[in-house]
């Protein structure tokens, strides 16, 4: 009898499974810190040998290149969340200021002024 575990194509090839991205990083990780081989890694989820390695391949180049992009000292991408919090209380206050000229000019008179 065969396992249904592996499950085979009529030329005895086993059937192509994809990977999701979280696999992937999980079967990398388990090569990675010796948890396991790359055939055992491959066996436990029921993938080639090269989609494992294609995986580190592509995990090890994208960590190299997010490292040669990263700076000392530069903050990640997208605005400064203290910036933005900043501009928009300055937003707030103008907003009042505005509410509070047209409150005092309306109880004043504009013949005060003029």
């Amino acid at each position: 009898m065969t396992d249904p575990s592996k499950s085979r194509e009529r030329s005895g090839r086993r059937r192509r499974r994809l990977l999701s991205p979280v696999q992937k990083y999980e079967a990398f990780v388990q090569v990675l810190t010796g948890e396991m081989t790359v055939a055992e890694c491959a066996d436990h989820w029921g993938v080639d040998r090269s989609t494992i390695m294609r995986a580190r391949e592509v995990a090890k180049r994208g960590a190299l290149d997010a490292l040669a992009s990263s700076r000392p000292g530069a903050r990640c991408e997208g605005p400064d969340p203290e910036l933005v919090m900043a501009r928009d209380e300055v937003a707030r206050l103008g907003e009042a200021l505005k509410e509070m000229a047209v409150k005092v000019t309306l109880l004043e008179g504009r013949e005060r002024w003029g």
